[in-house]
């Protein structure tokens, strides 16, 4: 029987229609395909609570990103479309002015203003606390209290027995010395606070408190010590919130700001290095800040030998473009490495592109963006 023309040719092509047609209804479906996770939120089970080790600090643990708490009787009324969001924890930082930081047995109370604006608040909080300004070096960014003996407020602040001694001869000289200086990043000031006493070796020799002692030579704090000192900032962090509006400027400490931390090396108009005035622990850790704040994703690294493989494309060169539909996220490469290296007392940090990498993200880009998240 003879065929019509053109005939053979649609049968040919039937197949691949009905398995377009096929292909379509699956995509348009989803659901029907796919297992609808969403309502999982809401009917979870509460899991027990973290149950730490008997000597392990509480303090220094605490949740990344926080559930959001949902009433039961509200349970009922939530579908798919009503899951709620997760808090935005990178709000929550921003608008954080006074946050307590620690790192390698240090603390600190990180706040943003400049240190003109928080001496006079730091003077009023001593006064406050009973205990009073003895010796003050804006210069120095030092404040140093009278004898914390003689005040019950100041010994309650100090964790000194509620009583003194019989004999006042025979309890150690206390007092608390409060350092102000610039932070590493732009308009921001670092506090530090340490109770010292009579029977510290570094005061030895001294007409002890008649002067003002000199921030360095003092070991490091003890573990009840660095405790002390977190308590104190933290209630320190309260005082100046609580005083937002009544701040006044020292024209004293405000030649505290001359002298930047960190600073962009140039040559002509492309950037070469960051110089840090600070010790290779913080360096390393304001480098990392700066690289989570900035985006870019850490593949490896290695503290003791100073260099990080970060993955720092362009958005461009990450979007897979329409494919992305039928594969999974593409894992992080190696396109940079970025390196820290002590010198002279500073630290120097330089980027360097990786082997076989050609796209647009030269490493003075990278350094330049490392810094404006610096300072």
């Amino acid at each position: 029987m003879p065929v019509l023309s053109g005939t053979r040719k649609f049968v040919a092509f039937r197949p691949l229609a009905i398995a377009s047609g096929l292909l379509l209804a699956v995509a348009t479906s989803g659901c029907g395909v796919l297992e609808d996770r969403s309502e999982r939120y809401v009917n979870e089970k509460e899991g027990d609570s973290l149950e730490l080790p008997e000597k392990a600090d509480s303090s220094r643990f605490s949740q990344i990103m926080p559930v959001r708490q949902i009433n039961s009787a509200d349970a009922s009324k939530m579908y798919p479309s009503d899951i709620p969001r997760p808090p935005d924890m990178t709000s929550e930082i921003l608008e954080e002015n006074y946050v307590v930081e620690e790192l390698d047995n240090r603390v600190w109370l990180l706040v943003n203003d400049v240190p003109g604006r928080i001496w006079p608040a730091v003077t009023a909080y001593m006064n406050d606390q009973g205990l009073g300004v003895a010796h003050d070096n804006p210069q120095l960014g030092l404040l140093q209290s009278e004898l914390a003996n003689f005040s019950m407020r100041a010994r309650e602040l100090l964790e000194l027995p509620s009583e003194p001694a019989e004999a006042t001869a025979a309890e150690p000289k206390v007092v608390l010395q409060v350092r102000i200086a610039p932070g590493v990043r732009r308009k921001t000031t670092e506090i530090q606070v340490r109770k010292l006493t009579s029977q510290n070796p570094a005061t030895e020799g001294a007409a002890w408190p008649d002067e003002l002692i000199s921030w360095r030579g003092v070991s490091e704090p003890t573990a009840e010590q660095l405790a002390l000192q977190k308590r104190l900032l933290a209630g320190l962090g309260e005082f100046l919130k609580a005083r937002e509006e009544n701040k006044s400027f020292s024209r004293a400490a405000s030649g505290m700001v001359a002298k930047p931390l960190v600073k962009l090396v140039s040559e002509g108009d492309k950037a070469q290095s960051i110089q840090m005035d600070l010790d290779y622990g913080r360096s390393w850790a304001e480098v990392n800040r700066s690289i989570t704040e900035s985006h870019i994703e850490v593949v490896d690294l290695n503290r003791s030998e100073g260099w990080l493989f970060v993955d720092a494309r362009t958005a461009e060169e990450r979007d897979p473009g329409w494919f992305s539909w039928f594969s999974d996220k593409e894992k992080a490469r190696h396109t940079h490495t970025i390196n820290l290296s002590d010198r002279d007392g500073r630290v120097q940090v330089t980027a360097e592109e990786a082997e076989g990498y050609a796209g647009d993200k030269r490493a003075e880009d990278l350094l330049t963006k490392l810094f404006d998240y610096l300072y």
